[in-house]
């Protein structure tokens, strides 16, 4: 594994990178903060473990720590070897404690049992230890019993590291789940988290005062927020807020924007490389009319263009349409399983649970009424010199960001009819603040809203609503976070499951 910037590489040792997460501190919102207080859990974690110590890694969790933790501040903490986690037995190594730091999932489990029990074997005087990240889970530590091997641990705990500051405005979870989680599966678990870090948020940097939201699970996160603040009402929160508003988003509410390729420089960076640089450069002309475009697919599929490719324009042909007809939607499934494979049906079906790919159940298509009153298509972008959010698309504004942009000016009562088109409900919440914490603006002063994408962001919206933020008579500053920095291809991966062939 090798990331760039800010993370860990590793071969058989994992080495860590002394750069950091750069310019914590530059933005309106020290995000600093956030990266100190889970440093100082950290090595607290750490010093319960006296003596040497080697932390043996869950491969996932390198980067992340990367971001929080330097290999200076765990060496000055006693630690002297670090190890991808693997079957087998540990590599070699003098010290006193093994701490496994991973994420509660059930085969690492028994990836652990292996290592412990080939260490008994050994007959080694050491200490295990486990942190889990982000949660501790009861259903691991019945497997680690199971496998016979939960009594030979000191210490069980968790590492609540919901949140990373990966830029002074950019806060993700990095949980490589959330979608197919929340979309596929019915599983609230990536919500709860994102609702105990935005609580984390407030306790470090006051109570936010408005809450808005779009989405089913964006309403979810808002309830559970609301209920965790109601449980600890003894204690009120007396840091002087630093957001004025907080946004949350589903990622279903705007599902074409992470299918379209994007322009900006982060962002193509990030489509280049994670298709291991193999660049496909698209034709200046797109196809316009639906024949053309069925055309333009039945091509691609001919001459069997990677499925990534093709997945992403069926899904972009689907959502922007809202739905394909019976026949094509046939007629595409049948193309790619006979040029594909068969094993793919779990992913179409996948798509398809996602509201990626669906049928049309009525004639009426809401996105050109959605497109116009938003405004999303716009002719005659100056990419050079921009003065609209559209250029990060070279033409089209993501409906994301052009709904946080009009929730602050001239507010979401103004397109309350296209509101009720998109997915979900959209509401208001209004969370009281302690006398003597009500912000005094001062004039031409800012306002800073923390906008929350569930399921997702794109480095284009994240550009997008960083143009908006750099808007002179903008007056908002926005901080992004996000449960996943994605891009069309990894978001795509995430809902793809091969059919396993038989045992026989």
């Amino acid at each position: 594994m090798t990331r760039i910037s800010g993370a860990w590489s590793s071969h058989d040792t994992v080495v860590l990178s002394v750069k950091m997460a750069a310019h914590l501190s530059y933005g309106r919102v020290n995000l600093n903060i956030l990266r100190e207080a889970a440093r100082k859990e950290l090595r607290e974690f750490l010093d319960k473990c006296a003596g040497s110590k080697a932390i043996v890694w869950d491969e996932y969790l390198t980067g992340p720590f990367g971001l929080i933790a330097q290999y200076s501040l765990l060496k000055e903490h006693e630690v002297e070897k670090m190890f991808t986690l693997k079957a087998g037995r540990l590599p070699a190594a003098d010290v006193k404690n093994i701490i496994f730091f991973v994420r509660p999932r059930l085969e690492l489990m028994d990836i652990i049992a292996e290592n412990v029990i080939g260490e008994d074997r050994q007959r080694s005087q050491r200490d295990f230890h486990i942190l889990f990240v982000p949660r501790r889970s009861l259903l691991c530590e019945q497997r680690l019993e199971e496998q016979g091997v939960l009594g030979s641990f000191i210490n069980i705990e968790e590492y609540i590291l919901d949140l990373i500051p990966y830029d002074g405005d950019l806060l993700s979870m990095e949980s490589e789940s959330a979608f197919r989680e929340c979309y596929l599966e019915n599983d609230q678990t990536s919500l709860y988290h994102t609702a105990k870090g935005l609580m984390t948020l407030q306790a470090l940097y006051g109570t936010i005062p408005q809450i808005f939201g779009k989405g089913e699970c964006a309403r979810h996160v808002a309830n559970m927020m609301l209920r965790m603040k109601r449980e600890f009402a003894g204690s009120q929160n007396q840091i002087l807020p630093v957001f004025d508003s907080l946004l949350l988003l589903d990622r279903n509410v705007d599902l074409l924007t992470p299918l379209a390729t994007q322009l900006t420089y982060e962002g193509l960076i990030d489509e280049v490389y994670s298709i291991t640089n193999e660049v496909i450069l698209e034709p200046r002309r797109t196809p316009r009319s639906q024949p053309e475009v069925n055309s333009y697919i039945e091509d691609c599929i001919a001459q069997q263009d990677p499925l990534i490719k093709i997945l992403r324009l069926v899904c972009m042909q689907s959502v922007c349409n809202n739905g394909l007809k019976q026949k094509v939607l046939d007629y595409y499934k049948r193309e790619i399983l006979q040029t594909y494979g068969y094993e793919h049906i779990l992913t179409l079906s996948n798509l398809e649970k996602a509201g990626l790919l669906k049928p049309q159940t009525s004639t009426r298509n809401n996105y050109p009424t959605i497109r116009k009153t938003l405004k999303l298509w716009m002719e005659d972008i100056n990419e050079q010199n921009p003065n609209d959010i559209s250029y990060v698309y070279s033409g089209y504004a993501p409906l994301s960001v052009r709904l946080a942009q009009l929730l602050v000016r001239p507010g979401w009562r103004s397109i309350e009819e296209v509101l009720k088109m998109l997915p979900g409900p959209h509401f208001e919440e209004r969370q009281q603040l302690p006398s003597g914490l009500h912000k005094k603006r001062q004039q031409g002063e800012n306002r800073t809203t923390l906008v929350f994408f569930l399921g997702g962001v794109t480095y284009a919206e994240i550009a997008a609503l960083r143009f908006l933020s750099q808007m002179e008579d903008g007056g908002t500053e926005y901080v992004i976070a996000t449960t996943k920095l994605i891009n069309g291809t990894c978001w795509i991966k995430s809902l793809m499951d091969k059919l396993e062939a038989p045992p026989f």
